[in-house]
């Protein structure tokens, strides 16, 4: 997140709003290591959970462009959201707010994102 560069950027008071991921690990079938999250005729998208101690997981991609098949893959460190309010804290942010999406809909252990608020500590 980059806590600490956002608190040093921010006056007593001021805000930052980050977006990331909540790992799915839910929607894993037991003994399987990844889970298709899209399927259309144009776009293939496969999260695997490569290293679940290190929370290291890939976004793999197949997409259609002009005709052929590109694939692309991205390795991610996912964090759970008590791992991200306690990195902001460490910084001397507090959470304000947190949201499942821009929408401002409540965040529930089902969100699949989280939009969070973070205050600089007065």
């Amino acid at each position: 997140m980059g806590a600490e560069n956002a608190a040093a950027h921010l006056a007593p008071g001021g805000c930052f709003v980050v977006e990331v991921i909540v790992p799915q690990l839910r929607h894993v079938p037991p003994g399987q290591v990844g889970r298709v999250f899209r399927l259309d005729p144009d776009h293939v998208g496969i999260e695997t959970f490569d290293d679940l101690v290190g929370q290291i997981a890939s976004s793999h991609h197949w997409i259609e462009v002009g005709g052929q098949l590109v694939r692309h893959s991205a390795p991610y460190r996912y964090v759970w959201p008590s791992e991200l309010d306690l990195m902001a804290r460490i910084a001397g942010l507090r959470l304000r707010e947190r949201w499942a999406g821009w929408d401002r809909a409540p965040f529930t252990s089902d969100s699949a994102k989280q939009v969070a608020l973070f205050e600089k500590v007065p």
